[in-house]
């Protein structure tokens, strides 16, 4: 697959609900997984097995979630990045809409690095 081609699946299966298959589907085992900054999800981690366990960390955060909105893809060489916002309720919040950008490295048809803005 071209960075285009894993760009649009990414997008795709996003919007559908298909989150955690996507990353089973496209990442590479030791894929690498930027924040912005050390908070509640950590700064940075490795592997699908890290993947997995920031995602059930975040998911157990989440009171209520309300849809999210994701841009097509833009594509340069083997990067891609996407906007994302979300509307949802964390745990002892209230209901707000986060906006981010997500920025993909691909190798070899498979996605070897994510990293988020927000």
């Amino acid at each position: 697959m071209t960075t285009k081609d894993i760009a649009n699946r990414l997008v795709y299966m996003c919007r559908n609900g298909k989150v955690e298959e996507a990353k089973e589907e496209l990442f590479t085992p030791g894929i690498i997984s930027l924040e912005p900054h050390e908070g509640l999800l950590p700064k940075e981690i490795k592997g699908m097995e890290a993947i997995r366990k920031k995602a059930e960390l975040f998911i157990s955060m989440v009171e209520n979630f309300y849809g999210n909105i994701i841009s097509e893809p833009v594509v340069a060489g083997d990067y891609f990045s996407i906007a994302w916002e979300t509307d949802i309720q964390m745990k002892g919040e209230s209901r707000k809409t986060t906006s981010e950008l997500c920025v993909y490295k691909t190798s070899a048809g498979k996605i070897i690095s994510e990293q988020f803005f927000y």
